[in-house]
């Protein structure tokens, strides 16, 4: 399928090394006569015959994938009766041409092995296989094996055990218990047909064509069909990946948004891979209902409040189509009324990732503001610094940075010169108020919090006479965390280190604001890269420094992104105690990218109004 390089297959001359969480120790070879797939699959995650030739493993093919990782599941009709051993395999043909058809019984000779998708640095599960398979087909036309259904019912509420700590917290060694863990129950499903029955979508067709369900309906379900992420214990055991075995040349796959139907469900093997999990490889692929998702527009600011928003944009740079900026403008003028001060996440260099040393930005906010005012908004004016070339992370010659975009008719710009990519603004006073040496500035540039990654922009507003400290951030991405399916459990988040190192410097500088002025207004906006409940919110937070303003909102309401089925909160708005209360501000993440299938960003962007 597609993503999923087929490299890294696990051996028996690794196994002791790996034993740790990686691979069992292979037990003695079995007669050809005895070993049936539940033999292969045994009753962990990992097969007791890892590295062993088997011989005449037979099975029904239940399905066939003839492009991407070539291969087809083989199901054995005469179960075992333990329900911690899968019937189910798949037998990888690698560059050979699948000759195979659904209903053959077929008698396979191969190798055993352990595949792990990512690679065994991933943390990702492995899914056991045959490789270097000699196939033999004995009859066609034969019923498939009925299909075991994935419900409400059978997927158990709790989603994983607890990682053994002899063996560095991996799961892979421990007893399967699919009555107990979500987890367990799947891998007990490896490569075994499937089914699931109409389902609500919870994760939008992406371009690679899948989509998420979930098979427990009332699961976290917010307002707008969505399976909200609250806590790392609210893993959600009922979402479920499907793709399907057809190639799309043959037959479209689907397009769908959160909260539509996948009426009918979809049937086939249950497969493993590195950017999903546990997935559904639909063999028979129902119809996706139309729900009517509707694209969220906030509020206009009222007269007397200031409106500051945060939308991360994807990569903006000149070279996009005409189209992506149009849309893009469309949603800050009618999704997002305008905001008064708008600060935007990825916007790119004026040649995009070309890598030639440029940096300015100028001509993407060029093209960007006049798109906004060709939507009917306002004129908006810019800051920003440039950053030094490839040091800010992101694509290489892209050099993303933060803007700030302000509607020079409702608020001014406080300006102070000097802010450069690696000079540092601080916290001075200005008579008995804060002011910053620079503005616009960075914070801390040098800091090793920000290595390979966004360096803060901070700057000074002007609102109806008040003065306004606005903080826009870019945290450090996800990438190398580990997934909620990791082998790990909990799994690891690497990442989650360099982005509580930045929480604690914005934190910092926060307080030396309100050590100057206590009463003083302070917006921290961005793409924090990072749950409401996480270390690094709570690190923003240190003191009382800050409020995350998405806390105002109901739980069910908390989410700017929806990744792999799950509606969590990526982007952020946090607030100094000047700001005030719940009662004092008006918080509302717009929803308007994150749960469709069409988007012009893959974040939702966010909008704080408030009377300074």
């Amino acid at each position: 399928m597609p993503r999923i390089p087929r490299s890294t297959v696990v051996s028996a001359a690794t196994a002791t090394a790996l034993a740790a969480g990686l691979l069992a120790v292979s037990s003695p070879a079995a007669s050809a006569d005895e070993v049936r797939v539940h033999d292969i699959q045994g009753t962990t995650r990992l097969s007791p015959l890892a590295g062993q030739r088997v011989t005449d493993v037979r099975g029904i093919v239940t399905g066939v994938r003839g492009h991407g990782s070539k291969g087809f599941w083989i199901q054995d009709t005469e179960a075992d009766g333990d329900p911690a051993t899968s019937e189910g395999v798949f037998v990888y043909t690698g560059s050979a041409a699948v000759t195979v058809k659904p209903g053959d019984a077929v008698r396979v000779s191969g190798t055993v092995g352990e595949y792990v998708p990512g690679g065994t640095k991933s943390g990702n599960q492995s899914l056991t296989q045959i490789t270097g398979p000699t196939v033999t087909v004995e009859s066609s036309g034969n019923a498939l094996p009925a299909p075991v259904r994935i419900d409400a019912k059978s997927v158990p509420a709790r989603y994983a055990p607890t990682g053994d700590p002899a063996q560095d917290g991996s799961v892979n060694g421990l007893p399967l218990k699919p009555r107990t863990y979500a987890l367990d129950l799947y891998e007990s499903l490896e490569g075994m047909n499937v089914r699931v029955g109409s389902s609500r979508v919870v994760g939008a067709t992406d371009a690679y064509h899948e989509l998420w369900v979930t098979v427990k309906p009332r699961e976290n379900r917010n307002r707008r069909g969505g399976t909200v992420y609250g806590s790392y214990d609210a893993q959600n055991g009922g979402r479920l990946q499907i793709q399907q075995l057809a190639p799309v040349s043959e037959r479209p796959f689907p397009k769908a948004n959160v909260g539509d139907v996948l009426k009918g469900g979809a049937e086939g093997p249950l497969d493993f891979n590195q950017f999903g999990g546990y997935t559904l490889v639909a063999r028979e692929l129902g119809e996706v209902r139309d729900k009517g998702l509707v694209r969220e527009k906030t509020r206009r600011q009222a007269k007397r409040e200031l409106a500051v928003a945060t939308y991360n944009v994807e990569n903006l740079d000149p070279t996009d189509p005409q189209e992506k900026f149009d849309a893009l403008a469309g949603a800050v003028v009618t999704n997002l009324a305008s905001p008064d001060i708008l600060a935007l996440e990825e916007i790119q260099d004026d040649n995009g990732a070309k890598n030639d040393g440029t940096v300015s930005a100028g001509a993407t906010l060029k093209k960007f503001t006049d798109a906004i005012v060709a939507a009917g908004g306002p004129r908006y004016a810019w800051r920003t610094i440039d950053p030094v070339n490839n040091k800010d992370g992101g694509e290489p010659g892209g050099n993303i940075r933060q803007v700030f975009l302000f509607n020079p008719e409702r608020v001014s710009f406080t300006e102070r010169a000097g802010g450069d990519a690696t000079t540092a603004t601080e916290v001075v006073r200005s008579g008995k108020r804060a002011a910053l040496s620079h503005s616009p500035g960075r914070i801390d540039p040098q800091n090793a919090a920000w290595t390979n990654s966004r360096k803060p922009l901070a700057g000074e507003f002007v609102f109806r006479g008040r003065t306004v400290f606005v903080i826009a951030n870019h945290f450090g991405s996800k990438g190398g965390d580990e997934g909620l399916t990791s082998h790990h459990q909990p799994p690891v988040r690497s990442s989650e280190v360099q982005r509580l190192k930045q929480a604690q410097a914005v934190n910092g500088f926060v307080k030396d604001i309100r050590a100057v002025q206590r009463d003083a207004d302070v917006v921290v906006l961005g793409d924090i890269n990072d749950f409401e409940f996480s270390a690094t919110t709570k690190a923003l937070q240190d003191g009382g420094a800050l409020y995350p303003a998405v806390k105002s909102l109901p739980k069910s309401e908390r989410y700017s992104y929806v990744y792999q089925g799950n509606s969590q909160v990526l982007d952020q708005i946090l607030t100094s105690p000047g700001v005030g209360g719940e009662d004092d501000f008006s918080y509302d993440s717009v929803h308007i990218n994150a749960e469709f299938t069409e988007q012009n960003s893959d974040h939702d962007p966010q909008v704080l109004r408030f009377k300074p």
